[in-house]
Parts: C-alpha cells; sequence; structure tokens
C-alpha cells in the first residue's frame, strides 16, 4: 500500500517498557524483566546503566550491580493490557488489533475524521490511555511498522499520506528487522533504508529472495506481507460450541488449544498463512466478546492459547464475563484468521523433513502446554563456520527466525569433517603448553611459537599431546569496528584417548568441542 487513496491509515499505541510497568516496578529502581536467562525489558534506570534488551542475565547484572531480576509474566502483561484495549476500544476506536502487551494498531481514517484529523485522534488515544496511570505514545502511517516507529520517535507524530518511505529513508538498514539483510547490505556499501530502497526491485528479487523482496517492499513505504488473498473464498473459522455452558476458564483454555491446532491444520492445508486471528467468546446470556491479535503466521498452538487465557483472565476480573441475572458461562468459543495471505515458507520437521507426523506435533504441543513453549524444540541447520555456528533449536510450532536456516553458501574456513561428539554451548577454558610449560602461541602467519606437548582443560592434571591439525584462521566481521573476530582453530589428541577442538582467541585457548 503506497498510495493515499488505496492505503488504509494506521494508528499504533504505544506504551513504553510495559513489561516492566506490568511487574509493579517503582519509579527510579533499575529492573530487569527476563525470560530464559535474557533480558527482554528494563527501566529507564537500568538503561542508564548500560543495560539493553536481548542482553544475558550476569552481563546485565554486572553492568548494573543493584538491578532488580523480575520473571516475565506473559499472561500478567496480557490482563494488565486488556485494561487499555477495552478502555480504548470503548472510548476511542471501536475495532482495534493487539500486537502485543504494550502495543496495538487500529484503522485511523474513520476515527481521525470523528475526532476531527489525525493528530486529535493521536492526543486522545495518548490521553485515555494516561487516564490508567499509564504513559504512551501515539504514532500514524500508512503502514502497521512505521506507524510504530513514529510511535517511538515521539509522541504524536503523524506521517504524512504517502510518506512512509521519506521516513524510513534516513533510517539505518537494520530497522528493517533482518539482521542477515541488513549484513550483507553493509558489506554492499548500503547503509540507510533511502540507499536500499533506491535499488530496482528486479536485482533485488534476483539477488536478495524472499526476505530481500519483503524488506524492499517495507523500505520503499508498502507493506511486508504479500498481497492478501480473499477470504470469501474459504472460510478456515474454527469454533466449539459447549454443550453446557462452560464456567471454568482452564476448560475453555484447553479447547483453544485444540482449536489452534485445528486452525494451523486448515491453514496448512490451504497453502495459506494468516496475519491476525480474532478470537470470540460468545457467552451463555447472548453476548459476544471478540479480541484480535497479531499471528503473521509465526504463533504456535500453545501461544495462541496462551493469549486467549490471558484476555479470558482479563474478562473475568473486570466482570465483563459475569452473567448477573442471566445464565453464566461460556457457549461457544471461536478462532477465525484474518488477513490470510500465500504461504510463502514453512517450518520443517525435526529429521529435516517436510512434513511431521500429525501425532508427533500434537504430542510436541501437550509437553509444550505443561512444561512451557520452548521446552520442546527442533533442530535447524544454520550457517556458520565452527561447530556451533551451525544449528539452532526453535520451538516447535515456530518459524525460524532470519538468523536460522541459512546453511547454503560458501563459509570461508568451514571446519570439515570429521565433526565433534559433543559441542559446548559455553567454550571452556584451556592451556596448551610446550615441552618447557611455557604457553603455544599462534604468530600472524599461523606459525606456532612451540610443538605442543600438554593439554589442560578447566584446570585439570595435563595430558600429553600426541598429535594436531591446524591451525586454521577465521577472520569474521573484519569490515565492523566493533564485533569482528580474528581466531585460529586447532584438532588435538592426547594420550589419554580424548581428541579436542580447540580455539585461540587474543592469546587464550579454549575448548570448543570434544571428538570422543
Amino acid at each position: 500500500m503506497t498510495g493515499a487513496t488505496d492505503s488504509v491509515r494506521v494508528v499504533v499505541v504505544w506504551v513504553p517498557d510495559f513489561p516492566v510497568l506490568a511487574c509493579g516496578a517503582q519509579d527510579g529502581v533499575p529492573v530487569a524483566v527476563v525470560h530464559r536467562g535474557a533480558v527482554v525489558a528494563c527501566s529507564a534506570s537500568a538503561r542508564a546503566a548500560g543495560v539493553r534488551r536481548h542482553m544475558r542475565l550476569p552481563t546485565a547484572q554486572a553492568r548494573c550491580p543493584g538491578l532488580r531480576v523480575v520473571e516475565r509474566d506473559l499472561a500478567a502483561e496480557v490482563r494488565l493490557f486488556e485494561q487499555v484495549v477495552h478502555r480504548v476500544e470503548a472510548e476511542v476506536v471501536p475495532r482495534l488489533e493487539v500486537i502485543r502487551p504494550g502495543l496495538l494498531a487500529a484503522p485511523a481514517r474513520g476515527a481521525a475524521r470523528y475526532w476531527g484529523g489525525e493528530p486529535q485522534l493521536s492526543v486522545r488515544l495518548v490521553g485515555t490511555v494516561a487516564e490508567l496511570g499509564l504513559p504512551a505514545r501515539a504514532g500514524i502511517a500508512d503502514s502497521t511498522f512505521v506507524a510504530a516507529l513514529a510511535a517511538r520517535r515521539g509522541d504524536g507524530v503523524v506521517v504524512p499520506a504517502d510518506g512512509d518511505a521519506a521516513f524510513l529513508s534516513p533510517y539505518p538498514v537494520g530497522v528493517l528487522g533482518v539482521p542477515r539483510l541488513a549484513e550483507l547490505l553493509k558489506q554492499l556499501g548500503i547503509r540507510t533504508v533511502g540507499d536500499f530502497a533506491r535499488l530496482p526491485a528486479g536485482r533485488v528479487a534476483e539477488r536478495l529472495g524472499t526476505e530481500g523482496i519483503g524488506a524492499h517492499r517495507v523500505a520503499r513505504g508498502g507493506s511486508a506481507r504479500p498481497v492478501s488473498v480473499r477470504a470469501a473464498v474459504q472460510d478456515h473459522t474454527v469454533q466449539r460450541l459447549f454443550e453446557a455452558a462452560e464456567e471454568q476458564l482452564d476448560a475453555v483454555v484447553f479447547v483453544a488449544l485444540a482449536l489452534a491446532d485445528e486452525l494451523h491444520e486448515r491453514l496448512a492445508a490451504a497453502g495459506v498463512v494468516c496475519g491476525r486471528v480474532e478470537a470470540a467468546v460468545e457467552t451463555a446470556d447472548g453476548r459476544i466478546l471478540t479480541r484480535i491479535f497479531r499471528h503473521e503466521g509465526r504463533l504456535s498452538s500453545r501461544a495462541v492459547a496462551e493469549r486467549v487465557r490471558g484476555v479470558l483472565a482479563a474478562w473475568s476480573e473486570t466482570g465483563l464475563l459475569d452473567a448477573g441475572d442471566g445464565e453464566p458461562g461460556i457457549r461457544r468459543l471461536t478462532l477465525r484468521p484474518d488477513g490470510i495471505a500465500p504461504d510463502t515458507g514453512s517450518q520443517g520437521a525435526f529429521d529435516g523433513e517436510r512434513d511431521t507426523p500429525v501425532e508427533v506435533e500434537r504430542a510436541a504441543a501437550r509437553v509444550q502446554a505443561v512444561l512451557g513453549h520452548r521446552a520442546v524444540a527442533r533442530i535447524v541447520e544454520a550457517g556458520g563456520r565452527g561447530p556451533g555456528d551451525r544449528i539452532r533449536l526453535v520451538p516447535v510450532g515456530d518459524i525460524p527466525d532470519d538468523g536460522a536456516g541459512v546453511s547454503g553458501g560458501t563459509w570461508q574456513g568451514l571446519l570439515p569433517a570429521p565433526h565433534p561428539a559433543a559441542v559446548y554451548p559455553v567454550r571452556r577454558p584451556a592451556r596448551l603448553t610446550g615441552a618447557d610449560g611455557a604457553p603455544v602461541g599462534v604468530a600472524g602467519r599461523l606459525e606456532l611459537s612451540a610443538e605442543p606437548a600438554f593439554l589442560s582443560v578447566d584446570g585439570r592434571r595435563p595430558a600429553g599431546v600426541n598429535g594436531w591439525a591446524g591451525p586454521w584462521p577465521v577472520l569474521e566481521r573484519w569490515w565492523a569496528r566493533d564485533g569482528g573476530r580474528r581466531i585460529a582453530r586447532m584438532q588435538v589428541t592426547t594420550d589419554d584417548g580424548h581428541a579436542w577442538l580447540l580455539l585461540v582467541d587474543r592469546s587464550r585457548w579454549w575448548v570448543e568441542a570434544h571428538y570422543g
């Protein structure tokens, strides 16, 4: 959507640091909300101390010793944000889409006409959220992506119609959200979105593939999502009618998980994905409550069910599910996909084949329902030179991110077979010494300073070296001022029957893998 006449203006409301607010953090206290050992959100005072999103927890605590660490509670975030959604829906815009807790989007044209213009709509939305004691920013543009960036830039930013491309032009290419593509473009000297947008679309399609086409469309002010398929051709809606009105929310959530499985099966059979999922609840007294979630083909059945659980809990706490004088309970649950589009890629199976047995997928979903979404993962081959770089673990039900599945191409310095039997998630310290006990070094021309004689791993008793191969150099990201890496690898066998893959980095030796 690139023109004002055929585009749908979008308004986005963003509550900064919402996961931090949802955990009840106090002003001025450095707080980090973490999940699986990584920071997903942090307070302003924590950022001032150097804490950043995606940072590992030990690093964050080292930068901010007084950091308060809170485990993420997605259900609590959904319940709190549902208050915001309900207020905005009731007082400003009648229909909206929840992208994630803390971020929502809605069509802007009709609401802007009603409230007297887009700036007035923005002010109204921010004021409505502020009445709940939450800070908010709003942005308006031709696409959700640009509107969200506008909201982050400052309160009340309105991008003119047909102005998305000009707004995006000065941003670095990394803002497009495709790290591998951004790295490639930087190597080619293309550093801004405007530079990327000026490339011919045909050449982008030839050289950069599907993800490049989508990113280029966004850079030119369009939408990354392909042209939608007409929903009237086939209805993929799934629903469950309860014989007796169900009053237990856990039972409804269990049904939501089964319906989500059925929905994904229908979409896969039709070769399509959906951009949004609408969950509709019909109460026993005839009321219908709905909520729309962003999907984009990335939510597993478990993730859909978790969002349904959070919304139902919020509705229950606020009394929306109360029947009053009527019959209590929920009579019908419906999941309706919206924004149907062709499926340009799908996840692989556990063993790399395209089709995973339905029984396996259902068993994995049941385990995820008990232990968590990331409890069951599959191995996806990725690109890289070291043995630890060549695989990624992706939760079952998720489409691999941009960093996974990039195994093609030539990786100069790729470690050849035989492959190690064990690759350590965190490399282990080692000490490689010569016969005189002095550390063995590697010169710039890959010459060893002495013949290896002893190897000690993790501070254990040294073992005699009876053979080695290498060293082999690896020079990565040499063009980057920060993040570049110059290392060398060696294969070493010891007289106690072990074989190791060693890595030397800044004159320090590490064990990267074990052959047996």
